[in-house]
């Protein structure tokens, strides 16, 4: 799956999600939503890596809640680059693997 099908399938999760819950989904929400998951994505490694209190959740959990805010932040990167029609497959191109060649 390229980063553009990525799109088309989480986009109307995410657009469910805003209208189920009465969100406007505009420029400032999509920045805001990503510093959100980023957060519980920090506090996640911080559990995970012993940092922080597990809340008595066990290994498996922590790891399992880890790599689900890592695919919240990647998802949440792919939806405000959708809406501000970015196209990431060719940013990421032009941007990182231009100095593989």
């Amino acid at each position: 799956m390229d980063l553009r099908e990525l799109a088309a399938e989480i986009e109307p999760t995410s657009s469910r999600y805003a209208q189920q819950l009465g969100i406007e989904r505009d420029d400032t929400w999509f920045l805001l939503k990503l510093q959100e998951e980023l957060g519980e994505l920090t506090q996640a490694f911080l559990m995970r890596t012993g940092r922080a209190r597990t809340k008595g959740q066990t290994a498996e959990e922590l790891d399992l809640n880890f790599r689900s805010e890592l695919a919240d932040v990647l998802c949440h990167v792919v939806l405000m680059a959708h809406h501000h029609g970015v196209d990431l497959q060719t940013e990421i191109e032009r941007k990182w693997l231009a100095w593989g060649s």
